[in-house]
């Protein structure tokens, strides 16, 4: 069984260099995709490469969240990995975690295995409370995407997570930016993806991470991630639930 962990960067000059090398103790493949940065982490990636010899992936424009792990769903397919885990570079994501997917992946029938911040509620994996506008949109979305798709998710958004490299190449994904999520869901209940979840630490480094694009507005921010999951439910209504197409409204 190959597994690959793969970490998109945006601007983490800071974190970079000790976010790979604690990956590097659980996970002898890694890649890591530069989307762009215009901060000094081009360069600390630079050395890093050198000394480590991971995977590099670069953009020389900011093109987006979902289009980084899109890529990196087809950079893993192409070279040969059963399973990848996605994490982020600013220590919202612990690498001691990995080893837990890992063995995960090892007992598993599933396709996704999802972190979630919130499936544990034992106050150890909550080191951090999340801003009340993003906790109150995950639980908003998450309890309907588990009512429309028939999910049994706690944790919608949480980008920790590995994914079955076979099963990805089922799925048609297009979406660029922070509303990847929405999609990806939709996607998996359209191609009777198995899903799960498992227990992560919840961290908030930057609660006043900006979304871009207007999306800082919460209600802004809400009606785009509806929009996008209900254009997603739309593209596949044959394959989906009556109850996943009852009353589509939203201000797009």
């Amino acid at each position: 069984m190959r597994t690959l962990v793969a970490i998109p960067v945006y601007n983490e000059a800071d974190h970079v260099q000790n976010v790979l090398e604690q990956v590097r103790v659980h996970a002898p493949n890694m890649l890591v995709l530069d989307d762009g940065s215009s901060d000094d982490t081009p360069e600390v990636l630079n050395t890093l490469h050198e000394e480590m010899g991971f995977d590099l992936i670069r953009h020389e424009a900011n093109a987006g969240y979902g289009r980084a792990i899109r890529e990196i769903f087809q950079r893993a397919h192409r070279d040969g990995y059963d399973w990848v885990i996605t994490m982020d570079c600013d220590f919202q994501h612990e690498p001691e975690r990995i080893p837990d997917f890992l063995s995960e992946i090892e007992n598993t029938d599933l396709d996704i295995i999802s972190g979630s911040r919130y499936l544990s509620a034992d106050e150890q994996w909550a080191k951090d409370l999340p801003p009340g506008d993003r906790r109150a949109i995950n639980l908003t979305l998450t309890k309907e995407i588990n009512e429309r798709l028939g999910f049994n998710l706690t944790d919608s958004f949480c980008g920790f997570k590995a994914h079955r490299v076979s099963a990805m190449q089922k799925l048609d994904l297009t979406d660029d930016g922070y509303a990847f999520p929405m999609q990806l869901w939709v996607q998996a209940a359209a191609n009777k993806l198995k899903v799960g979840e498992i227990p992560v630490e919840l961290i908030y480094n930057d609660p006043n991470r900006s979304f871009g694009g207007g999306l800082d507005d919460p209600q802004t921010r809400l009606n785009h991630y509806r929009c996008v999951l209900y254009r997603a439910m739309d593209r596949v209504r044959d394959r989906l639930p009556d109850r996943a197409l009852c009353s589509l409204q939203a201000d797009c």
